[in-house]
């Protein structure tokens, strides 16, 4: 990653337009702003997925964002960054200057409660970030996965379908010990209203993929952002019961050959110690690309 060296002004407090970096000034993006931050973001779709889903979701003013969307200039007025800061903080430069900017920036915004980003990035950030950060915080180092061309198609599998709203009783429990699991807080005991409402929302605009036997979640694969160059998956879960029968696989490629007639490119995050769950993805025809950091600090609503 390419360094400038500027010096730091370390002042806290978010007001448009400040420099906190000589020669640099972060300010919020507004919404007449889409088609510069668009193209900006376009020259590396993949690692971009993240920021560009959430754009093309819900626009770069909307609360649905849980954050704002903030651009970083060089005193000529070139876009050097563009930064979700909140309580998802996503950001995409090429500068670790950039990096620095938006985390002395952050630290008078919005609280944040996870940063995700490729892995040096992300401990730039954090490095500069976490003087002012309350609470502990947990970090995981995972692997990216991505697939451009979707494996053979063996016999499909007629009962992997979209979700239903009747099958939120049976989803929000996994998705709750999911997220537990990574940052050791459930969603469904400190903000249970609200994590419903967004995966109600996920399930309405088709974006999760079951297999449901009964009561039972036999696969599960939902599709997180979705853009036409790449769609990121997450919560990929195959059964205990059914694991090393073929069954996950299946599901795999059945899913990748549906969602790559309309993107160009699939990709995913695995736990960097889930030696399983690599092997599996490498068996679905996906192939590591990256390395990535997630960052997870106390609970903000």
């Amino acid at each position: 990653m390419q360094t400038i060296s500027l010096g730091t002004d370390m002042t806290a407090g978010p007001q448009p337009g400040r420099e906190t970096e000589t020669g640099l000034s972060v300010h919020p993006l507004s919404a007449g702003d889409e088609a510069e931050v668009w193209e900006f973001l376009s020259a590396r779709p993949i690692h971009t997925v993240f920021i560009k889903g959430l754009i093309k979701e819900n626009g770069l003013v909307n609360d649905l964002n849980r954050g704002k969307f903030y651009a970083c200039r060089d005193s000529e007025g070139r876009l050097l960054g563009v930064a979700l800061l909140g309580h998802i903080t996503l950001i995409e430069t090429h500068f670790d200057a950039v990096l620095r900017a938006f985390a002395n920036y952050a630290r008078g915004a919005q609280p944040i409660y996870m940063i995700l980003g490729e892995q040096e990035k992300a401990e730039c950030f954090w490095d500069s970030y976490s003087a002012s950060a309350d609470g502990t915080c947990k970090q995981h180092r995972e692997l990216l996965f991505v697939q451009h061309c979707p494996p053979p198609l063996s016999e499909p599998l007629p009962d992997l379908r979209l979700a239903t709203p009747d099958d939120l009783h049976i989803l929000l429990p996994f998705y709750g010990e999911m997220h537990c699991r990574e940052s050791g807080v459930n969603p469904l005991e400190v903000d249970p209203e609200g994590f419903r409402q967004r995966w109600l929302r996920r399930i309405e605009q088709g974006h999760a993929w079951v297999w449901i036997e009964g009561e039972n979640l036999m696969f599960n694969a939902d599709i997180l952002r979705d853009t036409p160059d790449c769609i990121y998956l997450e919560g990929i879960h195959v059964a205990p019961e059914i694991r090393g029968k073929g069954h996950g696989l299946r599901c795999m490629s059945q899913l990748s050959h549906i969602l790559l007639a309309r993107a160009r490119s699939l990709c995913l995050l695995c736990d960097s110690q889930n030696a399983e769950a690599e092997k599996f993805y490498r068996k679905a025809g996906y192939e590591m690309a990256g390395y990535y950091k997630t960052i997870f600090l106390s609970w903000k609503n």
